[in-house]
């Protein structure tokens, strides 16, 4: 029984110790045994027989199985609706219903959250974004984040960017980056902020990253007496009528990246005069173009607006990404009064951030170059005629 052999392999990963006999890569969102990690395995699995007595494909089973309990987590890179797995797109905040994880990835999780196992979807054939689009004759897009992609569309598909100017002036302002030693503080310092701004009589847009990160603000906001709605995965349906709505005066707005991509919020009468929509990053992305996206909510066709994050050294950016040194740095600027002290946490968030596009960027590169090597490698020629 299939749901029985992924029963298993969960339940043999919870036996296993973290550090021990498996280590976490989050960078890498990888697990990688140790040796002794081995051993207990094989232990383990001894009394078992069947499938496991095989040690490569039990080894592989209890990886993924790990993989799913550590590094793939409910109301972040998946939810559950209706007794099934549903994807989120890192990106975009939307969900992927008709998209599964390989390798039995997806169904180690629906195991997890107690879902009918579906049947798994082993791909035939596979190609790379990059690979496809450079099969096209004509190759052009528009997008408003493509500067921090020039060198690469350029070495990728020769395809340079080119700068157009906006319809009307920018009436868009930026505040300085408020980087908090804790979790806690930080959402403690977004609470009050958007109290501030809604007093004003401005909307406000807040950015979360995760559904989780959206329903734990929505709570606060709840206990502090502020009024607000969400829009995440959950509430899709009803984006529509979230998103217009979301520039009345003191409208609060909280929402994962679904607000950041082709939303146009109008602005209801009055506002402009009072500072336009004000948008608030909780956390930084690991792709600096998806906070722009997110900015670029406000201060549309010549309205006024302004924007800017709160960060803490708790959040997944600065974790995985920054260095020990960096961590340490930001920990001391946290304790240092004054703008010099969040000037200098803000540069190690920074810092972080391209740490992670240039892992990302060298993983797509690595991507094209196995690609290639593919396609020469398999290719073959008749002999002329």
């Amino acid at each position: 029984d299939e749901r029985r052999v992924y029963a298993t392999a969960l339940a043999l990963a919870t036996r296993l110790t973290g550090g021990r006999d498996f280590l976490i890569d989050e960078r890498d969102r990888a697990v990688r045994w140790t040796d002794a990690g081995e051993l207990r395995l094989d232990e383990l699995a001894e009394p078992l027989g069947g499938v496991w007595a095989g040690r490569r494909r039990r080894e592989e089973l209890v990886r993924q199985a790990l993989t799913a309990l550590h590094l793939f987590q409910r109301d972040r890179h998946y939810i559950v609706r209706d007794r099934k797995v549903h994807i989120i797109d890192e990106f975009t905040g939307r969900l992927m219903s008709d998209r599964s994880w390989e390798h039995g990835l997806h169904q180690l999780i629906e195991v997890k959250e107690d879902c009918p196992v579906t049947a798994r979807h082993d791909a035939l054939a596979r190609i790379s974004y990059q690979r496809f689009f450079r099969r096209y004759l004509r190759l052009a897009g528009m997008t408003g984040t493509a500067r921090e992609m020039a060198a690469e569309l350029w070495s990728v598909y020769r395809l340079a960017v080119v700068s157009i100017p906006t319809n009307r002036p920018l009436r868009r302002r930026r505040y300085p980056d408020h980087v908090y030693a804790t979790a806690d503080a930080k959402w403690r310092a977004v609470v009050r902020r958007i109290a501030t701004v809604r007093r004003r009589g401005r909307p406000i847009l807040v950015g979360t990253r995760s559904v989780a990160a959206s329903e734990h603000l929505s709570g606060l906001l709840a206990a502090a007496g502020l009024p607000h709605r969400v829009l995440n995965a959950r509430q899709d349906k009803e984006e529509a009528d979230i998103v217009a709505s979301a520039g009345e005066a003191g409208r609060i707005t909280v929402a994962t990246n679904m607000a950041g991509r082709g939303t146009d919020i109008r602005l209801a009468p009055g506002v402009a005069e009072r500072g336009g929509l004000h948008v608030l990053a909780t956390e930084r992305h690991e792709a600096g173009r998806i906070d722009r996206q997110l900015f670029g909510r406000c201060g549309r066709q010549g309205d006024p607006g302004s924007y800017q994050a709160f960060v803490s050294l708790e959040d997944e950016i600065v974790t995985v990404n920054a260095s020990r040194v960096g961590r340490w740095l930001a920990a001391l600027a946290t304790r240092t009064p004054g703008r010099a002290g969040d000037w200098l946490a803000a540069l190690v968030v920074r810092r972080a951030q391209r740490s992670a596009e240039r892992l990302h960027s060298r993983v797509r590169r690595d991507l094209v170059r196995y690609d290639e090597r593919l396609e020469t490698t398999l290719a073959f020629a008749g002999r002329p005629e």
